[in-house]
């Protein structure tokens, strides 16, 4: 590829001449201008490796020209060089602290220009090299780091499944918390990235449950309340096995594991919160899990329908659930019926496809004995 030279000065010959030994060995293309400000505005479009701009010119000086094009995207680290006659220390100094390079002579013999400008060349075709190679780290990190955050999310979802195999008949419910999350957390204003890390950390709402014993965790019938104390204890245990974690993502998961089963008006448990004192992402898989326990078929009951668990909902918010996490959810009452139904759409297919076609053959294998939501 050819270094490319954008030339500024008012004198055609000059131009002519620059442009002459500029291009001599093939490796230049220069585009010149007597306009320095027709110029600039060729610069707003196109990326130049190399300038070469007059001190004294109609409209605009050499200096405020450097000034200008050092403000336009790429051209912080382009090779400029100022050509003038005008060799003082204060013109020259003001040129550097504008931000020229080099200076070139206006009267000056031509092998010497000749070289000067072949130095220059090399100079702006090394840093297009480097801007190059820079360019090319950065789209590889980038795509290094998306395949680690793949890998980070379809991990943080499968261990999530691990836990709901044990505590449900397949593992859908997981799914559809998340995306009852997703749906609220959006709704509520939430940063975009901070929907999209409730939306993976929310299926780790009940990963306390794997040390909850299976006479317990499994037991088809109602629970005692000593039973029911134990099935309690998971939301701390939750706490504890995310805790201290250096992951952004497992730190949102024990929030969320410690408080989903909190209340809005601090009856809740294990630490009694109340309001805001609650984890706004706990808040959020309150209402996604509650609502999905309550209109899905589990041994011990058949599914509630769609209607009367969104009025649980509405009549129970500034009680048990946040009450701005409640009309969020039901502002998208369509897509929330969409997901229930097993219709609804993802934006995270890529990630839920393959933990889908598991669960799917779970289902072929037989339901397993499950106990009521706590």
């Amino acid at each position: 590829m050819l270094t490319q030279a954008l030339l500024v000065d008012d004198s055609r010959s000059v131009l002519k001449f620059l442009q002459r030994h500029i291009e001599a060995e093939g490796l230049v293309e220069a585009t010149t201008f007597l306009d320095p400000l027709e110029a600039l505005a060729c610069a707003r479009d196109r990326v130049f490796d190399l300038v070469l701009v007059d001190y004294e010119m109609p409209h605009m000086d050499g200096i405020s020209f450097i000034r200008a094009f050092r403000t336009l995207p790429g051209g912080a680290d382009t090779p400029i060089a100022m050509i003038t006659s005008w060799q003082t220390d204060d013109v020259k100094m003001e040129a550097l602290q504008a931000g020229a390079t080099d200076f070139l002579p206006k009267q000056a013999k031509s092998l010497e220009m000749k070289v000067r400008l072949r130095n220059l060349v090399r100079l702006g075709a090394a840093v297009r090299k480097q801007n190059d190679r820079a360019a090319d780290l950065a789209s590889a990190v980038a795509a290094a780091t998306e395949k680690l955050g793949e890998r980070e999310e379809e991990i943080i979802l499968r261990l999530a499944l691990a836990v709901e195999f044990r505590d449900n008949d397949t593992g859908e419910h997981t799914l559809r918390v998340a995306r009852y999350s997703r749906i609220i957390a959006e709704q509520l204003g939430l940063p975009a990235r901070l929907c999209r890390d409730i939306y993976l950390a929310a299926p780790l709402h009940d990963v306390g449950k794997v040390a909850i014993s299976d006479n317990i965790l499994l037991k088809p019938g109602k629970l005692t309340d000593e039973e029911m104390a134990v099935i309690r204890t998971h939301a701390t245990i939750g706490k504890k096995i995310l805790a201290d974690s250096t992951c952004e993502l497992i730190q949102l998961g024990a929030q969320i594991a410690a408080g989903h089963h909190e209340r809005w008006d601090g009856a809740g448990y294990p630490s009694g919160l109340k309001g805001d004192e609650i984890p706004i992402a706990a808040r959020v898989v309150a209402v996604a899990d509650v609502f999905d326990a309550l209109t899905t078929r589990r041994p011990y009951k058949e599914p509630m329908p769609l209607d009367m668990a969104r009025n649980y909902l509405v009549e129970n918010r500034g009680r048990q659930f946040d009450p701005a996490c409640v009309e969020a959810f039901l502002s998208r009452w369509d897509e929330v019926v969409g997901i229930a139904s097993g219709q609804q759409a993802t934006p995270y297919q890529k990630i839920e496809a393959p933990l889908a076609a598991n669960i799917e053959k779970a289902e072929e294998s037989g339901p397993v004995e499950a106990v009521p939501a706590s």
